[in-house]
């Protein structure tokens, strides 16, 4: 998918796509798949990785809801990730099956281990 047609798609109202889209502008790298699964597939194991975070105290950008328009797309989806250009943020979207509009975008802080030296 072309940057261009990434940020069209990515100019809904909500913090996540909002986010994800300045991330874009900035330079960020992307990559967005052509192969498509079960959205409930994604929801559960996004469910999951939610459940996780919030037990090691990271609140993600957007998780939550992504999960639940997952669930209530119930449609094939595919997947695209945005890494921000200072490798702080990812974000992770889903688009419809034939690539035409966003189903659901989160992001999250990425984890700097601090060396040991």
């Amino acid at each position: 998918m072309e940057r261009h047609l990434l940020e069209k798609l990515l100019a809904g109202d909500d913090e996540a796509s909002a986010a994800a889209l300045a991330a874009l502008r900035s330079g960020a790298a992307y990559s967005v798949s052509d192969t498509t699964y079960p959205a409930e597939q994604h929801a559960g194991v996004f469910a999951r990785r939610l459940r996780r975070m919030r037990q090691r105290g990271v609140e993600p950008l957007g998780l939550e809801r992504m999960v639940q328009l997952l669930r209530e797309h119930g449609r094939p989806v595919c997947g695209g990730l945005i890494g921000s250009a200072d490798q702080k943020w990812t974000f992770l979207c889903y688009f419809t099956e034939d690539g035409s509009a966003l189903v659901a975008c989160a992001g999250w802080q990425r984890i700097a281990k601090e060396s040991p030296l």
